[in-house]
């Protein structure tokens, strides 16, 4: 089945629900004002959307293609003015007008799924990180431009998180990246724990594999480490909604290490006291506390 051509409805209400419940952090905190609420939400459920064009298991990588493509002329659409055929995108107007969002953060998110459709595996972790800048570093940037921060040192910051928080979930996804046919795991990582590709087609995570996986968590908490700064730079309710996002990563975190890096027998959810619990820490003295996980972690 082929993507679904603008207009048509791409998503519906309910998968959305389900696939934000099933999020790692609260993609939008109960307790922020509902304007926030929405426009993160809106924000959401447009990268979902771009997510799913890519991913579309029973598509061709062409059809996919043509599908994202739809896509973003429909996104210039909202961003000139005009009405948009998704009714994602015409949710996303009202945050665009409100919070004077730039198409450019979006389209890097249809670049990245593009990628998607031509580039299978990542040979380093530099590669990957290059992807990262495409797929999840836009994510932040976004955030911050919904809560009025035009900072650009912010935005490094910002972008730290947002690829730490990316590796995190590639550590989570490892068996059904697999089985659409992608590898997020540097090919030179796999190859030094001696591990290759074929591994992840296991049912029970390999040794190698595990120590792979536990290289990719140890490089997003440096990010987090470096990144968590950030938090010093926000208040209100920036600072709170930034701060459950860092949290929902280190809860999965604890997940991945609680099954001692086992990513092919299961996905590793994290739990939300555990998110909780980080949230205050964060809130506290969000550096000291990445940087007392980092210290005290084990990672291998």
């Amino acid at each position: 089945m082929a993507p679904a051509p603008a207009g048509s409805g791409t998503v519906d209400d309910r998968v959305l629900r389900e696939k934000k419940q099933a999020e790692n952090f609260p993609v939008a905190l109960r307790i922020l004002p509902r304007d926030l609420r929405a426009d993160l939400g809106a924000v959401y459920d447009v990268a979902r959307v771009i997510d799913d064009l890519g991913d579309e298991a029973a598509g061709a990588a062409a059809e996919r293609t043509a599908g994202l493509l739809r896509f973003q002329n429909d996104l210039e659409r909202a961003f000139r003015g005009e009405q948009p055929h998704e009714r994602v995108l015409r949710d996303l107007v009202p945050a665009i007008r409100r919070r004077d969002l730039e198409l450019e953060p979006f389209t890097r998110l249809v670049r990245a799924n593009l990628q998607d459709q031509r580039v299978a595996a990542y040979a380093t972790q530099a590669e990957l990180e290059r992807y990262c800048v495409l797929s999840a570093d836009p994510v932040g940037r976004i955030v911050l431009r919904i809560f009025g921060v035009r900072d650009a040192e912010a935005e490094r910051l910002s972008d730290r998180v947002c690829t730490a928080l990316q590796l995190i979930e590639h550590c989570q996804d490892v068996a059904e990246d697999r089985r659409n046919g992608r590898v997020y795991l540097p090919e030179a990582d796999l190859a030094a724990f001696g591990a290759t590709a074929t591994d992840l087609d296991a049912r029970v995570t390999s040794r190698p594999v595990r120590l792979a996986v536990a290289a990719q968590c140890a490089r997003a908490l440096d990010l987090l480490t470096e990144g968590a700064a950030l938090l010093d730079r926000l208040h209100g309710w920036a600072r709170l909604a930034v701060a459950g996002y860092v949290a929902g990563g280190l809860a999965t975190l604890d997940a991945l290490r609680r099954v001692r890096w086992d990513v092919l027998s299961g996905t590793p959810r994290p739990r939300k006291p555990d998110v909780l619990a980080h949230l205050i820490a964060l809130l506290v003295r969000p550096a000291a506390h990445v940087r007392r996980i980092r210290e005290g972690g084990r990672f291998s």
